[in-house]
């Protein structure tokens, strides 16, 4: 038996067994990674910052690649910028199932052949919250890909109360999940969310719940968020207290938070890196963009506290009623919302 065989067996011991191996995870313990989970090593490129993504064991660039705009242009062009960003030191990608119908993730495999899948730590999300579709989307994702493994899969979207129980719930798509972690098809486990910090909370309680623990958590973190319904300051201590890595996102908000005029491009950036978090997942849909991302990490020193306070001070005003957190206060960002089919 080789050990894809080997791994796609050992998914017959059940969800018990996989979420006794998670608790032990919790506590740090090495003998709780199953194969799939053994953290691996890639390229590293001087100018580019790497972080320990939570107690994974895996290192990580703290610049990750946004997939979301992969879908947009040319084919050709976003595939050589995807090369362009691993070449120059970037090894976090993130994407999703439904970005672009799927376009973004085809372009991302295309652009991951010929020898750079080995340099990256791949992330996608699935919106499936059934046992169900969690598997018809997973399926899809390696295809498009073009992989047998993905480093990390999160669900994706969990802004409504009820996400949690249904992921939890029997049939949900956590029994999806971790049987997919060992079955080889997936090494880790995360959630993402942007719509309010008690929502994340609460799919924090469920987990604890059922003594299962989450790699990473991906939420907004930005010079806006401490104002108003405050993930950095709600969540991410919860998060870091437990071991999860922190994915931080809505950096600039879209757009919307830089044309707030209250902050420029690097400063949010050399913010959202100043935190406690492993990786600040940045769209990057042109050169110009990239060349941005990659001098906020040449460039970047921690911001002191004095400057923090500052910084927070300018953007008060305008963060007061989340009027430039569109995707907290409206439903611009909110795909499954607009395609409740998705969830299954």
């Amino acid at each position: 038996m080789d050990r894809r065989d080997f791994l796609r067996s050992a998914s017959a011991t059940g969800l018990a067994a996989s979420l006794t191996g998670a608790a032990a995870a919790e506590t740090g313990s090495a003998a709780a990674q199953t194969p799939a989970q053994a953290p691996t090593s890639r390229p590293e490129a001087p100018g580019m910052i790497y972080r320990n993504l939570g107690t994974t064991g895996e290192r990580v660039s703290a610049i990750g690649l946004g997939g979301a705009h992969l879908s947009n242009g040319q084919a050709d062009s976003k595939v050589k910028l995807v090369r362009s960003a691993i070449d120059s030191g970037i090894t976090f990608l993130d994407n999703c199932w439904d970005y672009g119908d799927g376009i973004a993730e085809v372009r991302m495999g295309q652009a991951l052949r010929d020898g750079y899948r080995q340099k990256v730590f791949l992330m996608t999300k699935m919106d499936g919250r059934t046992k169900e579709a969690y598997n018809l989307q997973l399926e899809q994702s390696l295809g498009r890909l073009q992989t047998d493994r993905i480093d990390l899969v999160q669900f994706h979207e969990i802004i409504r109360m009820e996400d949690p129980d249904r992921i939890f719930a029997p049939g949900g798509a956590l029994e999806a999940a971790v049987a997919a972690r060992e079955a080889g098809k997936i090494r880790y486990i995360g959630f993402t969310g942007h719509k309010d910090p008690a929502v994340h909370l609460r799919m924090l309680e469920m987990a604890q719940k059922h003594n299962f623990h989450f790699d990473t958590v991906q939420m907004p973190v930005n010079v806006m968020d401490a104002h108003f319904r405050s993930f950095t300051k709600e969540v991410l201590p919860v998060a870091i207290k437990r071991g999860i890595g922190v994915l931080a996102m809505k950096t600039f908000g879209d757009k919307f938070i830089l044309e707030s005029k209250t902050v420029e491009p690097l400063e949010a950036l050399h913010y959202g890196l100043t935190q406690p978090v492993s990786v600040v997942i940045t769209g990057i849909d042109s050169p110009e963009i990239l060349n941005q991302a990659l001098t906020a990490a040449k460039t970047f020193k921690p911001l002191t506290e004095p400057q923090v306070t500052a910084l927070l001070a300018r953007t008060r005003d305008a963060a007061s009623e989340g009027r430039f957190e569109l995707f907290k206060t409206t439903s611009h960002f909110d795909g499954t919302a607009q395609n409740p089919k998705w969830l299954g």
